[in-house]
């Protein structure tokens, strides 16, 4: 029996005011998230984009284009309600980050990475008031609790659209740091997925390239990309509304 799929019922997709925010519409009805919530969002640029996305689907639905779409019920249905709970797995990345660790050997590697993280740890120190320690090998490095509240205060004081953006930013590359300087404009998304990939980028410069390992590789920056662009329409705003 052939797949089911979703197709195309509307002519166009539209945006309109609604309350503090914005909605998308398709021929005029509401959309709603997967759960049947109403789908308001926080910038008219967001809705626009969203709308952007609905309006190019072809016969069939491909919910793969649409990562504006889907980040956006996420924020609702997903992040909103347990808030608490993915800011603390988040800011928890902070104990683990992957800038703290660094290879014992060869010296290209460890030159290699004291050139791209050295940079981000300190302006983790300056910037957010966490000094991160750093170790060299595999053998777990404690870090200051106290530095580990702060990151962990950063990270719970972002609304649920923020949140949702930082996640990919953050779970992607393995680091914390990576994912606030992204959040921050420190870096941009490329930049993040360039330094988080400085030991597989070594393997690669000694042993070739795997086409596989690539193309998930290339997965994972179309994924930071669709987060920072999220970022960059929720800061769009005129009159903020924030979920949390």
């Amino acid at each position: 029996m052939a797949e089911w799929k979703a197709r195309r019922f509307w002519k166009a997709a539209g945006i309109r005011p609604q309350g503090d925010g914005w909605e998308v519409v398709l021929d005029d009805k509401p959309l709603r998230t997967p759960g049947k919530q109403p789908l308001i969002l926080p910038t008219r640029a967001l809705a626009r984009a969203i709308a952007d996305e609905w309006n190019a689907q072809a016969d069939v639905i491909d919910p793969h284009s649409m990562p504006l779409t889907r980040a956006a019920n996420s924020a609702i249905e997903k992040v909103t309600p347990q808030h608490g709970g993915v800011a603390a797995m988040l800011g928890d990345y902070g104990g683990t980050d992957l800038l703290s660790y660094r290879a014992t050997e060869p010296e290209a590697l460890l030159r290699a990475q004291a050139e791209g993280w050295d940079p981000l740890i300190d302006w983790a120190a300056t910037e957010l008031r966490a000094p991160l320690r750093i170790t060299h090998g595999v053998i777990p490095v404690d870090q200051d609790p106290a530095v580990l509240s702060k990151l962990q205060a950063e990270v719970a004081g972002l609304d649920a659209w923020s949140l949702t953006a930082l996640h990919d930013l953050v779970t992607l590359p393995g680091s914390l740091v990576l994912g606030l300087a992204v959040l921050r404009g420190r870096i941009d998304a490329e930049t993040a997925w360039r330094l988080s990939r400085i030991d597989e980028e070594f393997q690669v410069s000694r042993w070739g390239r795997d086409d596989e390992a690539d193309a998930a590789a290339q997965g994972r920056l179309a994924a930071m990309r669709d987060a920072e662009r999220f970022l960059s329409l929720l800061r769009d705003r005129a009159d903020p509304m924030l979920i949390s």
